[in-house]
């Protein structure tokens, strides 16, 4: 069974579509990245999974039913909007949200200092919350979050805010949620972030789905541009869509190094073999690795160009 599924879901504010035909699904111990850029519905979205919101149309099947008040003993969620109680304690705040999500106090402030002191909080945990840094602060939110142990965590922005240090911290905890067997949806347009935690991950414009699927899949939809050290332009090679000449190679004798973009579905091993067989000279030959930056300027960024 899906941790999370949408079929076809659309919501309106007035005139204004938010988000439009948004389908997808998310598997247990699964990390999906849910990326956009501001404004393209991944808040909407996930206001509707957690039942803050409702869809105009399609349906929404939260840990196989529908959103609602049930399936909060199961779910975790960080808000991108930060907020706890000021003059709670560290604990205290735990406990609490704890128990609203079906926990006994007792299992609730067992959990939560164990969370603590994993976050290195332990001596805090009798501080309210506004003699906390705010660091320390939104360590407390995220354990809030997870200590339920929930089957689907949420997380909306997660790292907004939050230093190297505590951005590392929460990394951990999403690999380590997903390997405990819970599905993490983690909303953000940081792309560093996706790149290096995600198994799969969904592009957002306008409300709509750009694409969805692993990384390689969504690094496939650029053209596949290569390094190469030779002594004469490869631009008219069969499988080469242009040549740019970036300058003399450290070696001697007139060799030079080229930037190569494929053609559309250009095979590098292709071109490889095509060097060979024309007796093309070669002293580098290198694909670049396209990051998910590249990727997302791509796919958002010229899905966001259209009107």
């Amino acid at each position: 069974m899906d941790a999370l599924r949408l079929d076809a879901v659309v919501k309106r504010f007035g005139d204004f579509t938010a988000v439009n035909d948004l389908s997808f699904a998310v598997a247990p111990g699964e990390v999906f990245g849910f990326l956009g850029g501001n404004g393209a519905g991944k808040t909407t979205s996930l206001r509707m999974v957690l039942d803050i919101l409702r869809p105009d149309q399609g349906s929404i099947a939260v840990l196989g039913k529908p959103p609602g008040r049930g399936a909060s003993a199961r779910l975790g969620f960080l808000p991108e909007e930060r907020g706890l109680y000021r003059t709670m304690t560290a604990i205290e705040t735990i406990i609490y949200f704890g128990r609203l999500k079906g926990m006994t106090t007792a299992d609730a402030r067992r959990e939560g200092l164990v969370l603590l002191d994993r976050f290195g909080l332990g001596a805090f945990a009798k501080t309210t919350v506004d003699k906390l840094s705010k660091g320390m602060a939104q360590k407390v939110q995220l354990a809030t979050a997870i200590v339920n142990k929930p089957d689907l965590l949420i997380l909306d922005e997660p790292f907004s805010g939050l230093d190297p240090v505590n951005q590392g911290l929460l990394e951990d905890e999403i690999l380590c949620a997903a390997k405990g067997g819970a599905a993490v949806v983690f909303s953000t347009h940081v792309m560093q972030h996706a790149e290096r935690l995600c198994d799969r991950l969904l592009f957002l414009a306008h409300g709509r789905k750009q694409f969805e699927g692993t990384q390689d899949g969504a690094r496939d939809t650029l053209p596949v541009r290569l390094t190469l050290v030779a002594q004469h332009s490869p631009a008219t090679l069969a499988g080469v869509e242009s040549a740019e000449d970036k300058g003399p190679a450290a070696a001697a004798d007139g060799w030079r190094i080229w930037d190569v973009r494929l053609t559309p579905g250009g095979d590098p091993g292709d071109l490889l073999q095509h060097c060979t067989a024309q007796g093309f000279a070669l002293r580098r030959f290198e694909q670049q690795r396209a990051s998910m930056h590249d990727v997302f300027l791509h796919i958002v960024g010229g899905a966001e160009a259209r009107p």
